[in-house]
């Protein structure tokens, strides 16, 4: 039976390339190494692609992304199988992905990106059979995970809080619109319990569960990054990153958090951590913490709202590390 693409979503470090190597250990599915962000930097900035300017200047954009290159598209199979269907931005990204799954010798394909979640409409639209996974992590730990790549930590806690209400207010609407298309994983449950959990996934996919998942050996890059020394037959699922704010977060950070998305945090099980202040501290936290991380929130919220809005005039670009320049290309 042909099965429909399996997107993966949820913010970053929250387990997402784990279940990605988990996944792609199953003898059917096929899902690249880093993920496309396809949607985020390419959806809906280039115009109608009935227009082969408009799809040439959206392929050549895509030509130049790392990420993209990574898989190593066929540029000219690509165009000649856009134009035998539907011109449009998700048959675009489709090709991508099916071209790599022909690749690994692999029926279905799959798509790992950052807030993907966005997109639940319009990719369920563009494709009926498509199924996604949403990662929710608690939100203290994603933020510390987030530091240690990132020191400066652009918005700070504001930026990180509005983004975690963001995506999980994505998930719940998501899964209200489409119960039996939408799935939404905690962090915490895949890492504590790996096999029921991916039990849970794979019977949501439609896919049977293979005991090899759990050993990553599809993912060796992975594994050798994160397996801790596992032995090959062993799974190198770890629980070690939870709980791995504590000591790491600032208090009057992890306070603002806490106050802001409480309530959603319990609702997934996250209990807050009693933070106790000074009055000096408490002060500052009122003066100076609170309202600064607060407008850093609603700043996010705001440029979000118009990038998702006006994606044609407003675009979220890739980073210029994960762009080539012609030279580069040429070569």
């Amino acid at each position: 039976m042909e099965r429909g693409p399996i997107f993966i979503g949820g913010l970053d470090r929250c387990g997402k390339t784990l279940l990605r190597a988990l996944l792609v250990s199953h003898p059917n599915i096929a899902i690249p190494d880093v993920g496309s962000n396809y949607w985020t930097f390419f959806y809906g900035q280039y115009g109608n692609l009935n227009d082969p300017a408009n799809f040439e200047r959206c392929l050549a954009a895509m030509l130049r992304y790392k990420h993209a290159r990574f898989i190593q598209p066929d540029p000219e199979r690509i165009r000649r199988e856009f134009w035998e269907g539907q011109p449009t931005y998700a048959r675009l990204f489709a090709l991508f992905h099916q071209h790599y799954a022909e690749r690994e010798n692999k029926p279905r394909w799959g798509d790992q990106s950052g807030l993907i979640e966005r997109y639940a409409d319009q990719i369920f639209r563009a494709y009926p059979d498509a199924k996604m996974i949403h990662m929710v992590r608690d939100p203290r730990d994603r933020y510390q995970a987030s530091l240690a790549l990132w020191p400066k930590g652009k918005m700070r806690v504001g930026g990180a809080t509005a983004r975690w209400l963001y995506s999980v207010r994505l998930a719940r609407r998501n899964l209200r619109r489409y119960p039996n298309r939408y799935l939404v994983v905690r962090y915490e449950s895949l890492v504590a319990q790996p096999e029921p959990t991916m039990r849970e996934i794979c019977a949501f996919l439609d896919e049977d569960f293979v005991t090899a998942m759990l050993t990553m050996q599809g993912a060796p890059r992975y594994r050798e990054k994160y397996g801790g020394g596992a032995a090959p037959d062993q799974s190198p699922i770890t629980t070690a990153y939870i709980g791995r704010f504590r000591g790491a977060v600032a208090p009057r950070e992890l306070a603002f958090m806490q106050a802001i998305a409480g309530r959603q945090m319990r609702g997934y099980g996250y209990e807050l951590e009693p933070i106790r202040f000074s009055s000096r501290e408490r002060l500052a936290f009122a003066a100076v913490d609170y309202p600064l991380n607060l407008v850093r929130m609603l700043a996010w919220r705001g440029i979000e709202s118009l990038q998702q809005h006006f994606p044609g005039t407003i675009r979220r670009q890739p980073p210029a590390a994960k762009v080539m320049n012609q030279a580069a290309r040429e070569a």
